[in-house]
């Protein structure tokens, strides 16, 4: 995965950054957010890892700031000064997990571990593609209260077809993801773009 890590400890930025690459990973590490601003312009990880404290900019604005700009980034937030209102917070902002310095780094890996399981994170661009419009097609039919019956009825897309597609088992085709989101009142151009293309 792409991993990038926001602290202002340089030793833990460098104990990170070897231990993560060790384990396969892509990872940048950052000393001031304005770096990570301009970077994430360039090109978005997968997965930030942020501090909470970090001298004179905190970590809460810097939350605040990613999930403005990139709300579907999967954040984990670290702390050496975890509290139980620090973890509320940070968990109101849709962060994946919260883990407390030292964490070991079992942890840590079990952390990322989750995030690319639940997310698809590290998968191939058609992977997490598959993964997100089945979740959309299935979430916008659900809303309607449809059937895979009734939506093969309103887009003409086969039952089986539809259930394929809403399980990630392949790619519909674009024909079939336009019939669909048609059907569905929906842009298909929107859920392309909710899949990070």
């Amino acid at each position: 995965m792409r991993i990038a890590v926001l602290d202002d400890d340089a030793d833990f930025l460098e104990f990170i950054e070897t231990t993560l690459a060790a384990d396969g990973h892509e990872v940048e590490v950052f000393a001031k957010p304005e770096r990570v601003y301009k970077r994430f312009e360039e090109q978005l990880p997968d997965i930030l890892l942020l501090d909470m404290k970090m001298g004179r900019v905190g970590g809460e604005d810097v939350l605040a700031a990613v999930r403005e700009r990139w709300e579907k980034l999967v954040v984990v937030v670290i702390t050496g000064y975890p509290s139980l209102d620090s973890m509320r917070q940070t968990f109101k902002q849709d962060t994946f997990d919260y883990l407390a310095k030292p964490f070991s780094l079992e942890e840590l890996r079990a952390t990322l571990r989750q995030a690319a399981e639940r997310f698809g994170l590290g998968a191939r661009p058609q992977d997490r593609l598959r993964m997100e419009l089945g979740r959309l097609i299935r979430l916008a039919r659900t809303e309607r209260g449809w059937t895979l019956k009734e939506l093969s009825e309103a887009s003409g897309v086969s039952v089986s077809q539809l259930s394929s597609i809403e399980r990630a088992a392949h790619l519909p085709s674009l024909e079939s993801m336009l019939a669909i989101a048609s059907a569905l009142d929906q842009k298909a151009s929107a859920w392309i773009g909710s899949a990070g293309f």
